[in-house]
């Protein structure tokens, strides 16, 4: 009997542990995921290479730019096509996905209000 409770105490302690575990791989991924953080430079999620020149298109549609190149895990946005004649930087972690556009998880509205002037800053960018 005594040794019932201990096999039922160890499991349970282990089960405890397991899902301490888990739950901080979820909280790690969820921080990589919000910060744009975690990404391999020029790769999203899932998915294909960022590359110069594709398209970026907002959740909603709009065309928000177009890349000029990756830096330290943020896109460059061409000044050419930026509504205001500069760069601006977006986080990889807002990208959902590529094929041959780069597609965000924002639309245009909070991806025009979101994006930074400088890459360094989109470590501290939300998703």
């Amino acid at each position: 009997m005594a040794d019932s409770i201990k096999d039922r105490v160890a499991d349970a302690a282990k089960n405890a542990g397991n899902a301490i575990v888990e739950g901080a791989k979820d909280a790690k991924d969820w921080v990589a995921e919000k910060t744009g953080m975690g990404q391999k430079e020029g790769c999203a999620p899932g998915s294909g290479r960022v590359e110069e020149r594709m398209d970026v298109i907002a959740s909603c549609g709009k065309k928000v730019g177009v890349v000029d190149h990756v830096e330290g895990g943020a896109i460059k946005l061409t000044r050419k096509d930026s509504p205001d004649g500069q760069h601006h930087f977006i986080p990889m972690g807002w990208v959902d996905h590529v094929d041959s556009h780069v597609h965000l998880k924002k639309n245009s509205m909070e991806t025009e209000q979101g994006w930074k002037a400088d890459a360094s800053m989109c470590g501290t960018c939300g998703s």
